[in-house]
């Protein structure tokens, strides 16, 4: 069958874009779940069941909030269960990202747990018919040690919900009481045993794969479709709504066989490529939001006043190219019809949020979906979407049979959002002593996390400029922080060797945040900082900064081979403090995955595109960090017990690219201003 762009009537509305759940609120323990049988359950046993709307996909929030509920109900982790992501059980979850979990959840989980722990303890008094003040809790039971008698907590819930409010005042364990810290990973023997099951590990009874048929470029359109071959094809369904095309097969090799079988024509606009990227930018600036006459800017004093002042003034141009998640865990989904009930399996980070997308996408009502995510292998920002979700719930819909979806990794590379690109101006004034006095600083595109300077300035102006992306882009670990710090750390570099002042000296001058000016000389002291490399092509650089309520500071040492250009990053020592630590192992690795996945935007991962081309389509054509490219690494944690927990989970990345930067400068003379550093065209190698 051959036909033109289809007109048919289709058997259900085109997907929409929707952003949130529905129009549900944000976690409000009064309003939404208020009662600890909402987030904890004890059953007749006495195993403790927690219920969250977080998702973890590898950050390892699973066993830390599992921590926090059994140091609270005094229990080893082991009877502790974490119910995640799963619309139909847990409350309304905005979504896992932003570094949001140990700040808000996790206390939120201690404030309930502690309260089922007041509640037992009240519990018991009355049934064993004691005093209050002399029972304690331990090991899954109140304890009486007067009389030897005991009353366990299944015994005293008797497996039914707990239907109390919890208290925003319940007395919750003090640092120096908390017993769990460097537990091991909760289901980390699945993990590395391959029995856990991840969305493409997923079956169920009767179900199908299915594929969707992609457009060669972005901003491509359908004008016909001959599905003739794909038809003839045993067992396999054509489904054809609007421009959507997918097909329906007994296993993904058949599915993968079919959708090679359709002949599309397509029509493509002139599109941008990479070589005009930065160019491009600057000048498709987006329209401002209506009733926004401009974008946002912050000013403070006066630029004229500050750069009259100064004894130095600076002026540089900072860019970065888009880079990709690249997850090891593709996005995929299983859908599956029953009815007009709709149940989707599929890795992301909004469950909820991917709920409300589906319900607008086949107008049903939210009660009718349920949305679950088993443990998802990575995101880093880049499984907010309905993506897999709706395509698989379109093609399941159409044969009334679940049906999988298992994005390849070509579809990864080129039909996900991406990091955004950037392009950021900076214009700086500088006593001769390194005091700063002026600070100009423009970002097109990248985005507003991490845009201010920790640095005390009293003149400047900031401001993020919106542009028309040539690319769909989106969240990416930590944002815009990690271009943003690249930036200014790269031009604080700049000024302190035009200055010929010490790079840490300069920045410990303009520092008034004791924070990072804490992390600034961990760091600096456990790298040996002022201890010149004792071999030629060998150089140091350092950076600091903060975002999300953590501070980080990072040095690095590189290697350059005079006869080859190659770079090799040798040591870093990176310091992080976050507050106070719940699984300093945890934090480690956290900082040490953000450093090596920090290594590949800095040095070498684009993706590159030639008139609506993706280029960078798969891992042979996109270079991400490998074994060898891994140094020595060494991270100082500041265990501040004083102070809330912060997410350790984004901060930790943003220091790596301007260190290695700066130190491939000291090393070489020469100055690359430009993400990743090691591009084609800047004359190094790795």
């Amino acid at each position: 069958m051959s036909e033109e762009r289809d007109t048919r009537t289709r058997p259900g509305p085109e997907p929409g874009a929707g952003q949130s759940g529905g129009g549900q609120r944000p976690l409000s323990p009064e309003s939404d779940a208020p009662q600890i049988g909402d987030w904890l359950h004890i059953d007749a046993g006495g195993l403790i069941t927690v219920y969250t709307g977080k998702v973890d996909v590898g950050q390892n929030i699973r066993t830390s909030l599992a921590q926090v509920v059994a140091e609270e109900l005094c229990v080893s982790i082991d009877r502790v269960k974490l119910v995640m992501g799963d619309t139909d059980l847990t409350p309304f979850d905005p979504g896992t990202f932003g570094s949001r979990t140990s700040p808000i959840m996790t206390p939120h989980l201690r404030t309930v747990a502690a309260s089922a722990r007041e509640l037992l303890l009240n519990l018991a008094a009355r049934q064993l018919q004691v005093l209050r003040e002399e029972l304690s809790a331990a090991g899954g039971s109140i304890l009486h040690p007067a009389s030897g008698r005991s009353a366990g907590y299944g015994a005293l819930t008797q497996g039914q919900k707990i239907e109390e409010h919890f208290n925003e005042a319940a007395p919750v364990m003090p640092p120096d009481r908390r017993t769990t810290a460097n537990t091991l990973r909760v289901g980390g023997r699945a993990l590395v045993t391959g029995e856990h099951q991840y969305v493409t590990d997923l079956t169920v009874p009767g179900m199908l794969a299915g594929r969707v048929l992609r457009p060669p470029a972005f901003g491509a359109t359908l004008r016909s479709v001959d599905t003739t071959a794909a038809e003839a094809m045993p067992d396999v369904l054509v489904v054809w709504e609007g421009d959507f095309i997918g097909v329906v097969a007994p296993d993904a090799s058949t599915a993968a066989s079919a959708i090679s079988a359709l002949r599309a024509e397509w029509h493509r606009n002139e599109e941008p490529s990479s070589e005009d990227l930065h160019s491009y930018l600057r000048t498709h600036l987006a329209e401002p939001p209506d009733g926004v006459l401009e974008p946002p800017v912050e000013d403070t004093g006066s630029l004229a006043v500050g750069r009259a002042a100064a004894d130095l003034t600076l002026d540089a141009t900072y860019t970065a190219a888009y880079i990709a998640h690249a997850p090891p865990e593709a996005r995929a989904a299983v859908a599956d019809w029953s009815g007009e009930r709709l149940t989707v399996w599929t890795g992301t980070q909004r469950p909820f949020g991917v709920r409300g997308e589906l319900a607008i996408a086949f107008d049903v009502p939210e009660e009718r979906i349920r949305v679950i995510v088993p443990d998802t292998g990575a995101a880093y920002g880049g499984k907010h979407t309905r993506d897999a979700a709706v395509e698989a719930a379109r093609l399941a819909r159409a044969v009334r049979r679940p049906v999988k979806v298992v994005w390849t990794r070509e579809e990864e590379f080129t039909q996900a959002y991406v990091r955004p690109a950037g392009v950021i101006d900076v214009a700086s004034g500088v006593r001769s002593d390194g005091s700063l006095t002026a600070w100009e600083y423009h970002n097109y595109n990248a985005g507003g996390a991490g845009i201010r300077t920790p640095y005390t300035v009293p003149n400047q102006r900031v401001a993020f400029h919106p542009t028309k992306s040539p690319l769909r882009e989106g969240s990416y670990r930590a944002l815009a922080a990690t271009v943003n710090h690249f930036a200014r750390e790269t031009h604080m570099d700049e000024l302190a060797h035009a200055l010929g002042l010490d790079p840490l000296a300069l920045r410990l001058r303009n520092i008034r945040e004791s924070r990072l000016r804490a992390v600034l000389e961990a760091a600096a002291s456990r790298f040996g900082w002022g201890m010149r490399p004792a071999t030629d092509g060998r150089g140091v650089g350092i950076s600091c900064g903060t975002e999300k309520n953590s501070f980080v500071a990072t040095c690095a040492e590189v290697a350059v081979d005079q006869a080859s250009s190659r770079i090799t990053v040798v040591r870093v020592v990176q310091a992080f403090e976050c507050g106070t630590i719940i699984n300093p192992d945890a934090v480690l690795l956290q900082n040490e995955g953000a450093i090596i996945q920090g290594l590949g935007g800095a040095l070498f991962e684009e993706i590159r595109f030639e008139n609506g081309m993706i280029l960078s389509d798969r891992f042979s054509r996109y270079r991400v960090p490998r074994f060898a490219d891994v140094p020595k690494i060494e991270v100082v944690l500041l265990d501040r017990r004083d102070l809330p927990s912060a997410g350790a989970g984004e901060t930790p990345i943003v220091g790596i690219a301007p260190s290695v930067g700066n130190a491939i400068f000291d090393a070489t003379g020469v100055r690359l201003r430009s993400l990743p550093l090691v591009s084609h065209d800047s004359g190094f190698v790795v």
